[in-house]
């Protein structure tokens, strides 16, 4: 079973009066796919754990305006803003294509109950996306391009906001650079 890929950020000086200021400039830098357009928003109060708050389909991929000004009534330091979309990505289904992928971007308010004490996370979906499988053909290049669309979002989310620090990391816990590693000398 495959693990799931996230990206968690902490911010410098991250104050609740700009936690929608800072999802938002996340969110306009998000390649929502054009493949399946569309849009989950969700909030949740306190924990993860908790019935949501609120939740709003957006059949068409709204603009960041309409996510925000749907969750500013609920902006508060206990509170998670969550909006599922998906992203396309090179995927092998007897053929190699580009489809959509599940991704979930979250914005934790600094009371949020949570493990960690990020206030973004990023949760990419499954970690075979992004590591090569060299028993089907062209992998190498197709799974490339996933990491290059990675990265580049990773890095682009780096430089729009005032990063203390971020970690790539996968659910098992394990490292995923390594792992990347292992798949691309094997």
């Amino acid at each position: 079973m495959s693990d799931r890929l996230y990206v968690s950020y902490w911010l410098r000086g991250s104050e609740d009066a700009a936690m929608l200021r800072h999802f938002g400039k996340v969110l306009r830098l998000f390649p929502f796919s054009r493949l399946r357009p569309g849009a989950l928003l969700t909030v949740c109060a306190v924990e993860i754990s908790e019935p949501a708050v609120f939740e709003r389909a957006f059949p068409e991929t709204p603009e960041v305006s309409e996510l925000l000004a749907a969750a500013q009534d609920f902006r508060s330091d206990d509170c998670a803003v969550e909006v599922e979309a998906a992203w396309d990505l090179w995927q092998y289904d007897g053929e190699w294509k580009l489809a959509p992928a599940r991704a979930r971007l979250t914005w934790f308010g600094p009371r949020f109950e949570r493990e960690a004490d990020e206030q973004l996370c990023i949760d990419f979906g499954l970690e075979d996306l992004f590591l090569p499988q060299p028993e089907l053909a062209g992998s190498l290049a197709m799974i490339r391009s996933n990491i290059r669309s990675l990265l580049h979002l990773v890095r682009e989310i780096g430089d729009s906001l005032p990063v203390e620090r971020r970690l790539l990391w996968s659910e098992s816990g394990g490292n995923f650079a390594e792992r990347l590693q292992a798949a691309l000398t094997a």
